[in-house]
């Protein structure tokens, strides 16, 4: 018997998650079964097991987990893995366990260079880090302003920005303004003010676009002064969708073919360190009510990563 975080209803991560025994899957035709060494905690994963995307009883027990890395355990059949392959799982399903089942089109060979917790941490971010540049065709004509910039996506949306050759303004908490400075970005304080800060920070220059993986009502009303609607794309602000935004979610046609193109060269940019995974902290399963209170209360710049051995 294997171990993996579940839920048996819908609540309080803290309260709710618990450790139980799971048999190992056994793969089918274009299967996989992988042997997890690093499983990244994403807000998704909050957002599932609170009841936040829904609370369908008949999907209880709940098994969170969204992207993970490890090496192959079984391999079905018309599949190109074998026993023994380094591999990255995106996306992935209850991946917070000893092994996941995955479809082998969702299985990536892990590249030279990169760790099994960065591996583990970067798909969900980068795609749609990705899915939004795309969405707003940005090009290096484009002054672009980001909130919550030092995030997981926002970091990387930062990143790929900057390296098409546009303008870069972020908010962030202070504490997070230097690591925006070394990326390359503007720096700019959320909260009171924000609207005189961008102002400042623009210099004269026009704001063409804004991607939001904030949410807040704040960011989105300092946006819509800026520019058009249509030119705002937002991961989080799912209140503000009236307001004629783009709200991306992966489930266009459009958003899931951005994002199917983005995985392997998000995974050699990382590999090579054009994008840099930040860890935080690493955690074990016992300690799976901790790692989902950190995530929410501490909101930390690194990733927080769940190692099952």
């Amino acid at each position: 018997m294997a171990k993996k975080i579940i839920a048996a209803e819908y609540g309080d991560p803290v309260n709710v998650l618990e450790v139980a025994e799971a048999k190992i899957p056994i793969p089918g035709r274009k299967q996989v079964v992988v042997q997890v060494r690093a499983a990244g905690l994403n807000p998704y994963d909050v957002k599932v097991v609170s009841g936040a995307m829904g609370t369908d009883a008949s999907r209880l027990p709940i098994s969170p987990g969204a992207e993970a890395s490890g090496v192959v355990h079984l391999a079905g059949t018309d599949s190109e893995f074998v026993k023994g392959d380094e591999v990255v799982v995106y996306p992935a399903t209850a991946a917070f366990a000893e092994y996941v089942l995955a479809e082998a089109d969702n299985v990536h060979h892990l590249p030279r260079g990169l760790g099994f917790d960065e591996a583990a941490s970067l798909l969900l971010a980068g795609v749609t880090a990705v899915d939004a540049l795309a969405t707003l065709r940005i090009t290096g004509d484009d002054v672009v302003l980001v909130h919550g910039g030092a995030g997981a996506v926002g970091s990387i949306v930062v990143t790929e920005a900057l390296a098409g050759g546009a303008t870069v303004i972020a908010t962030a908490s202070p504490r997070n303004h230097d690591h925006l400075r070394e990326l390359g970005a503007v720096p700019v304080a959320y909260g009171e003010g924000l609207a005189d800060a961008v102002e400042e920070a623009r210099a004269g220059k026009r704001i063409t676009a804004v991607i939001d993986s904030v949410g807040t009502d704040e960011a989105i009303d300092v946006s819509l002064a800026l520019v058009a609607p249509h030119r705002i794309v937002s991961i989080a602000a799912w209140g503000r969708a009236d307001d004629g935004i783009t709200i991306i979610d992966g489930s266009s046609e459009r958003s899931r073919h951005h994002r199917r193109e983005a995985v392997e060269p998000l995974l050699a940019d990382a590999a090579s360190g054009r994008i840099a995974v930040e860890i935080a902290r690493n955690f074990g399963f016992d300690d799976a009510g901790e790692a989902f209170n950190e995530l929410v209360g501490a909101h930390p710049r690194g990733k927080l990563v769940f190692r099952p051995q």
